[in-house]
């Protein structure tokens, strides 16, 4: 990746006295600790001059946050990633995170849900609830839903390859609670582009995936306004090991590819752009997260209104949803892990996020217990309600190192992302490797400084004590459940209208073969009973299954 120089800093007279003399002499009698870097590799000096003027919140370019009040006004909505096992265990779970205060639903479905294979499906036996709830029908989804109003709570779905599939049964689910589509208030994260960088759960080729992905970004301009069709995800690049340019860099030029498949399918960028939302990751590395987030406002305003030509305000402001890293959880005195993600979550609030998952303290192991979801969610409360960070707009801004730091980063980015234009765009760069090439790199380095000792983690490679092998106790999911999940699935197949729901399969299968909008026969497919699994089936036919390059 290319690595702009460090920013110059422009020094007085007497911070320059200063070096030479005081701190000089001062590094003499104690030597530094380390050498202190950035993520992305940057020298980090020992003191920050002022650097320009970062503007007003709810004004461009919206360093300092895209509302006028921020949190003065409404605090951000706070949300508990959670979903294992059945839709009747997941829903308990969501019933007692709203009785403890969550403000938001966040639901984790289950890699076979995720890669498009039903429950009894023999091909993924062993996988079927086990990092997420299984939903293979829209029966599975009212079970999933029962007793919460869908009008009343918005719903965040971590789904790519089938997110349309998903959000299609949520619309029929509303049907049924007579909730009509306007009034759906939520998002799916429906990034496919980010599943070939850094996370694999794909399913067809990139360009009938993100041909999936923007009728998608269509259906909701036209039909649920209160939807965000597309989170574009940052947080599983930085998972993966990108270091924070690089999480910035590749979302925003995956970002530039939906928007440019949107405007090439004929949708005005004014007409979508508002309903675009993201998603990053808190490191624990404080100050430079606040600066990343500052900084991905500034950039996004900029290219929607100089790259796009947006007119509309609500096209340039960032939305975005952040998670605290659940890669740096250690399963070594997982305790600690509640300080990391209180240091992570206080990142994100700083740095102004919108929506917030704070991880579980015991996610090194196993599925989040409830004490350890409940800690999580305290977390949340206690900076909103106790800290005073809430009750100041951007209350870091201004400070020389952020400042600083939020302008070196945006440089940076912005020089990656040319250099990805440079190669043709985020597909071509996908086609050809580059930023899976990028990311390993840089995860090679950062785990090179841990094992060498120059990156400390405490309880892993420091600070290590007699008894850390000690487990909390984990949950675990019930495997009756799950087989109960397959016998009901088998029963829907028995006793569903075989005609209406081979019609419907026939609809989408010319649908797809051809130029037609795929929302509409996907959820007429749900309401006939088809299930996710047959319909991903369908779709391989005509699109292919995706076999990432070798090399």
């Amino acid at each position: 990746m290319a690595k702009p120089a460090p920013r110059s800093v422009k020094k007085s007279r007497d911070r320059a006295e200063w070096e030479r003399s005081t701190y000089a002499d001062a590094t003499k009698r104690v030597p530094e600790r380390a050498k202190f870097e950035t993520t992305y590799g940057a020298p980090i000096p020992p003191l920050y001059d002022p650097n320009g003027d970062p503007g007003l919140p709810g004004e461009p370019p919206y360093t300092r946050g895209i509302q006028p009040t921020m949190y003065r006004g409404r605090l951000w909505t706070m949300r508990q990633y959670a979903g294992f096992g059945t839709a009747e265990e997941s829903n308990a779970r969501y019933r007692y995170l709203l009785k403890q205060g969550q403000t938001g639903l966040s639901v984790a479905f289950d890699l076979p849900t995720q890669m498009g294979y039903d429950a009894d499906d023999p091909q993924v036996a062993g996988e079927v609830g086990k990092v997420g709830v299984s939903i293979s029908s829209l029966d599975d989804l009212a079970r999933l839903f029962e007793g919460i109003p869908l009008a009343e709570v918005t719903t965040s779905m971590t789904i790519n390859a089938t997110a349309p599939i998903l959000l299609a049964m949520y619309v029929a689910l509303g049907k049924r609670q007579d909730v009509t589509a306007e009034r759906l208030g939520g998002t799916t994260q429906n990034d496919i582009l980010k599943e070939y960088i850094a996370r694999g759960t794909y399913i067809f080729p990139p360009r009938p995936s993100l041909r999936l992905a923007t009728d998608l970004i269509a259906y909701c301009a036209e039909h649920l306004p209160r939807w965000n069709p597309i989170s574009i995800s940052g947080y599983h690049i930085r998972e993966a090991g990108a270091d924070a340019v690089q999480e910035l860099a590749f979302t925003f030029a995956d970002a530039i590819a939906y928007i440019d498949a949107a405007i090439a399918a004929g949708h005005a960028v004014d007409r979508f752009a508002p309903q675009l939302s993201f998603f990053f990751a808190a490191h624990s590395t404080l100050i430079e997260e606040v600066a990343k987030f500052r900084a991905a406002r500034k950039i996004w305003a900029r290219i929607v209104r100089d790259r796009y030509g947006a007119k509309d305000p609500a096209s340039s402001l960032l939305r975005f949803h952040t998670q605290t890293m659940g890669s740096t959880l250690t399963a070594q005195q997982p305790l600690n892990n509640i300080v990391r993600t209180a240091i992570e979550a206080l990142a994100a609030v700083l740095g102004g996020t919108q929506s917030l998952h704070t991880n579980a303290y015991d996610e090194a192991l196993a599925l989040p217990s409830e004490e350890a979801a409940r800690i999580a969610l305290r977390t949340q409360q206690i900076i909103a309600e106790e800290s005073g960070v809430a009750e100041t707009i951007d209350p870091l801004g201004g400070a020389h190192a952020i400042e600083a730091l939020t302008a070196d980063i945006e440089a940076r980015v912005l020089a990656e992302i040319a250099e990805i234009d440079a190669l043709g765009g985020a597909l071509a760069g996908i086609e050809r490797g580059y930023q899976m090439r990028e990311i390993e790199d840089s995860a090679y380095r950062q785990q090179q400084a841990v094992e060498k000792g120059e990156k400390v983690i405490v309880g892993v490679n420091a600070y290590r004590a007699e008894g850390d092998e000690q487990e909390p106790t984990l949950l675990r999911v019930d495997e009756t459940a799950i087989e109960r999940q397959r016998a009901r699935l088998a029963a829907l197949r028995a006793h569903r209208d075989a005609a209406a729901a081979d019609r419907a399969r026939r609809d989408l299968v010319t649908a797809a073969t051809g130029n037609a909008h795929l929302v509409p026969p996907i959820i007429a497919a749900v309401e006939a009973a088809v299930t996710l699994g047959e319909i991903c089936a369908d779709l391989r036919g005509v699109f292919g299954t995706y076999v990432p390059p070798v090399g």
